[in-house]
């Protein structure tokens, strides 16, 4: 598809996410604007944009109102991502994906501009449909320990469904489901983090319950390739951008094991409350669609990974 925005907007630019995202943007001949509060994000990952003109960083909390002037899109990325972040900020994480999702929306409202939502799988909870498509309503408790996260975000879904409805704001969403690769926080908790650092340490690799949970794995280039294409269609519902290949736990960590070369033992740990026991995209619509589909496996992209997780030792 051909490039349509000249100058765009992104939160959480300084996150994992974001700044790829800030990275593939540019690449595609925008300008960008990056605005973070640094809650969790990190200027180490905007660094190599310092002498890119067409790259501007602005350091605001989106939870109060701003305004950076004229953009054609807005992609708000920013909320804390990963358990370890979002429970460490519960009423951060709320406020971000209300809040800070308001004032995104009304930036676009007022320029007419494009809006595209981070949302994430974990608005279908711990789900009883399974692969998860993206007309299933989910399996949530809306008061444990997660729910900081994904009621904030599913918050989030139902505000930017209204600013499309009664104010016509061209808006998507994107349901993002487990993704890796480099400028990933080493420590935040995830499991290919948590993974890769226990292994390059020399440590025993953690898995939490049995190890037969299942998760779905999508590298970040292919990730922001279809959030990108998604951004372009024009799709005003959520749509699923994930890797649909299931690994469980145990056979990641297997994989971890391969790529790293340790020797390091796996140990086993009691499960986390309203851990998600399955976890698999359904990605039919994004095939449609955006002709989009993954295209990196998982060790492929954690022998990527492998540098970037090795500096962080």
């Amino acid at each position: 598809m051909a490039q349509v925005w000249g100058r765009v907007l992104v939160t959480g630019a300084a996150g994992f996410l974001g700044s790829h995202l800030c990275d593939a943007l540019l690449a595609d001949g925008c300008s960008v604007i990056g605005v973070d509060n640094l809650a969790t994000g990190s200027l180490n990952n905007l660094e190599h944009l310092a002498a890119e003109s067409r790259f501007t960083y602005e350091q605001a909390d989106i939870c109060r109102p701003f305004d950076f002037g004229e953009v054609d899109f807005v992609f708000n990325f920013a909320s804390p991502a990963s358990p370890a972040d979002y429970m460490r900020l519960g009423p951060e994480t709320l406020r971000v994906g209300s809040d800070g999702t308001v004032n995104a929306l009304e930036v676009a409202k007022k320029y007419g501009a494009g809006f595209l939502h981070a949302s994430t799988s974990e608005c279908y909870g711990d789900p009883l449909q399974h692969p998860q498509v993206e007309s299933y309503w989910g399996n949530v408790n809306p008061i444990g320990p997660r729910s900081v996260y994904d009621e904030a975000k599913r918050f989030s879904e139902a505000t930017i469904m209204a600013y499309h409805r009664y104010y016509g704001v061209r808006s998507g969403m994107v349901r993002i489901f487990n993704t890796y690769g480099p400028r990933l926080q080493p420590n935040d908790g995830r499991v290919i983090s948590n993974l890769m650092m226990q292994a390059l340490r020399g440590e025993p690799l953690t898995i939490y319950g049995d190890g037969k949970q299942t998760r779905s794995f999508c590298y970040v280039s292919d990730l922001i390739r279809g959030i990108v294409l998604l951004a372009k269609s024009g799709e005003p519902l959520p749509t699923n951008i994930g890797n649909p290949e299931e690994w469980t736990i145990l056979e990641c960590a297997e994989t971890v094991r391969k790529v790293t070369g340790t020797t390091s033992e796996i140990t086993f740990k009691p499960m986390p409350e309203d851990d998600p026991k399955q976890r698999r995209p359904d990605i039919t619509k994004a095939q449609r669609i955006l002709g989009w589909q993954p295209e990196v496996p998982l060790e492929e992209g954690l022998r990527k990974s492998l540098e970037y997780f090795r500096s962080k030792v």
